[in-house]
């Protein structure tokens, strides 16, 4: 079902903040749509072409350790089912269903038109730098806390991890200072800049393929130069390491500030096409992470285990590790749904593990994908239940065969007892039994992994999966 033409703003309402906004809207529409009323989307994902629905019935995500997936920005929504025919959901209407329809997986309805709670816009100044793990962790429950917005690239087979920070300005002249200053240090290293920071990778590329071939990618941008880098042995782990260190070199040049609205700042370049293992666990409360004699934190345990992990299997593991934090959901199918007991500020990490596509070719294409998902298997197996974490809706995939039937069909079934034990999915099914009773909306995907409308949620894989 396309939601392309169901794609208007509604209505804007200043006072209160809160915007009417049609399923099909994109996020840099409604972005867009809000600048004249001086309101933004509280936060934004790595990318803004999303619509709206989507973004939010995945529980998409952006970073703030005191900010919550987009889900809670959504206070009203209305939801057309086969079942039951055309709801209109809030906390006040139904609020049960409300909190789980908002991550209803478009399973429990078609939702077509949604409520969102804005904030007003202010000018943000980001801070990006690179630290070495040590100092990442002496420093990580600080900078938890002081920064609005953080998050972490870390880069395999190297000690570099770049740190983004992002504030809101203190004041308009505060922005107006940090934005001369950028400028200044911009204009003062001349039109050659970008071509300086980027030294690193050209360097390299020219020594593997020569001068001549590498001065045809002389226009190129760091983030196109590692695919290029990357397809001459995407999985040669010592070559990949060797990309990742120039890389680490390109990031350390590349320390300094900008300013700009958040639809400008918190998105990123995400690089060219990949796989994505995304994964969300919870931390702690935010007051005490990092806190005297409490040891590693979770969250930096997490990473440190995955990077000895990849160097214990010699995983051609590519930049960057991301790492983002949100506040918990009170949606109960968001992969940072509220734990029992977590606290008013809890918070969950996510952790994203890539594999770049660099390369046409599909014979290679295969051989990168087979080798994603050992790399994938790896997070699942060894990390996932040692720090109980979840997939990102977004990214999930029920495992294949690979020539090994009975090995996929044991990992289904361990993957349904895990999602079993972490989401309400008996609530869930039931629910969408009474809204869809003939199963019109899921796909075979979901009735795999979480069941099927009105059964009991994945008893019997939940038993095959005990020891």
């Amino acid at each position: 079902m396309s939601m392309a033409l169901l794609d208007k703003v509604l209505w804007v309402d200043q006072a209160s903040g809160e915007v009417r906004v049609q399923a099909g809207c994109r996020v840099q529409q409604v972005a867009d749509e809000l600048k004249p009323y001086g309101l933004t989307l509280q936060n934004y994902a790595s990318i803004r072409e999303q619509q709206i629905g989507g973004f939010t019935q995945v529980s998409a995500h952006g970073t703030g350790a005191a900010i919550p997936p987009v889900d809670e920005q959504v206070v009203a929504l209305r939801m057309v089912t086969p079942g039951k025919g055309v709801l209109e959901l809030s906390a006040d209407e139904n609020p049960t269903l409300f909190k789980l329809a908002r991550v209803g997986l478009g399973l429990l309805g078609v939702v077509t038109e949604l409520t969102l709670q804005a904030v007003p816009a202010k000018q943000l100044i980001e801070k990006t730098f690179t630290a070495t793990a040590k100092e990442v962790e002496k420093n990580h429950g600080k900078w938890l806390r002081q920064n609005r917005h953080m998050r972490y690239m870390w880069l395999p087979y190297t000690d570099t991890v770049v740190v983004v920070q992002v504030n809101p300005a203190p004041s308009a002249r505060a922005a107006e200072e940090a934005a001369a200053a950028a400028a200044a240090a911009e204009a003062g290293e001349g039109g050659a800049a970008a071509a300086a920071r980027a030294a690193p990778l050209r360097a390299l590329l020219s020594e593997a393929v020569g001068a001549d071939k590498a001065a045809a990618a002389e226009d190129l941008t760091a983030f196109q130069l590692r695919d290029v880098l990357l397809a001459l042995d995407p999985l040669d782990r010592d070559w990949v390491a060797r990309v990742n260190a120039a890389e680490a070199e390109f990031w350390r040049r590349s320390a300094g500030t900008r300013v700009g609205l958040a639809d400008e700042i918190l998105g990123f370049d995400c690089g060219g096409q990949q796989w994505v293992l995304e994964v969300a666990f919870p931390v702690g409360r935010l007051s005490r992470i990092g806190g005297w004699g409490a040891g590693p934190p979770k969250d930096i345990s997490y990473m440190k285990d995955l990077l000895e992990e990849i160097r214990r299997s010699e995983i051609a593991a590519p930049c960057p590790i991301e790492q983002r934090w949100t506040a918990a959901s009170s949606s109960p199918m968001s992969p940072a749904a509220a734990t029992p007991g977590g606290g008013a500020d809890e918070v969950h990490s996510w952790v994203g593990v890539i594999m770049y596509l660099p390369t046409d070719d599909e014979s290679q294409r295969a051989k990168i994908t087979a080798a994603f998902k050992r790399y994938a298997a790896l997070v699942e197996d060894r990390l996932m239940p040692r720090y109980g974490a979840s997939w990102h809706w977004a990214k999930i995939e029920p495992p294949t065969d690979g020539g090994d039937a009975a090995a996929a069909a044991a990992r289904l079934a361990h993957m349904q007892a895990a999602l079993a034990a972490r989401f309400p999915l008996d609530e869930l099914n039931a629910a969408r039994a009474r809204l869809d009773p003939k199963n019109i909306l899921a796909n075979n995907m979901f009735d795999t992994l979480l069941g099927r409308p009105g059964g009991a949620a994945q008893a019997a894989a939940a038993a095959v999966a005990k020891p």
